[in-house]
């Protein structure tokens, strides 16, 4: 734990937010200030998208005539979400390996998938054993929050982290053409760091990224319990308001 300065910032003065609340038992993170560009990029070889919610105006690729939705191919993924920054649609989707395995699909499961297009919940577990799938992705605009169910929760850390050091690469690159000596090494947040938190992101955590430059560049990330918080939009209204508070923890990036 540390403190590297006691300055109030603004909202303004921090590199990005995002606010985590995790529930284990049901398999669920809620996320918001992440979207659909920043989940593909923060996990390993995301697969095929089969769309369980239509999407007016949108180019929505392929289409699968056993489920009777469309689906978005892996080579395509970098596009979808691209165009899907400048949409104001709901996106609920689950993610499979191969066309062949949606075939297979029965009309329980069929329906099934549909209802969490509809209400945006499952009824049970939605990790079904023809998909394989490790997510169920269901964001909402309007509400500004992604909901994702995971398979695998040890993957959470890898998204937080993999998209927090994201945003320190390009920070460093947009630099570098200024600098005479551009950093040998950028500082990066591992698995470990996110373990730190872990606990308390089952309460709701905002998670706000700055960078120093004295003593010497550094990243860090301050952590505020939210518990109080019932709807993620009202971080975003009220967000100079709970950066006044002090940080509950302060995680520093390092060199690794």
């Amino acid at each position: 734990m540390i403190d590297l300065s006691k300055k109030i910032r603004t909202a303004d003065d921090y590199m990005r937010h995002l606010y985590i609340h995790t529930n284990e038992l049901n398999q669920f993170v809620i996320f918001s200030g992440l979207n659909l560009q920043d989940f593909i990029f923060s996990v390993d070889q995301l697969g095929n998208l089969l769309l369980l919610k239509n999407i007016q105006n949108a180019e929505e690729g392929s289409f699968n005539m056993h489920t009777r939705l469309a689906f978005v191919e892996q080579n395509e993924l970098t596009k979808f979400s691209k165009q899907m920054s400048d949409k104001k649609s709901d996106l609920c989707w689950i993610d499979f390996s191969d066309e062949k395995k949606l075939n297979l699909l029965t009309p329980q499961e069929q329906a099934e998938l549909l209802y969490i297009g509809h209400k945006k919940e499952p009824i049970r577990s939605p990790f079904y054993h023809q998909l394989q799938n490790r997510f169920v992705y269901l964001e909402s605009k309007s509400e500004k929050f992604t909901k994702v169910y995971v398979r695998d929760l040890e993957e959470v850390s890898q998204i937080v982290t993999r998209w927090f050091n994201h945003l320190i690469q390009m920070k460093e690159r947009s630099l570098s053409f200024w600098r005479r000596k551009p950093l040998s090494r950028i500082p990066h947040y591992t698995a470990t760091d996110y373990e730190q938190i872990r606990e308390d992101a089952k309460d709701g955590i905002l998670l706000s990224l700055y960078r120093v430059e004295k003593p010497k560049v550094a990243y860090v990330l301050e952590v505020r319990n939210v518990a109080d918080i019932q709807f993620p939009d009202e971080i975003w209204d009220d967000l100079n308001a709970i950066l006044k508070h002090d940080a509950t923890t302060t995680i520093q990036a390092n060199i690794h």
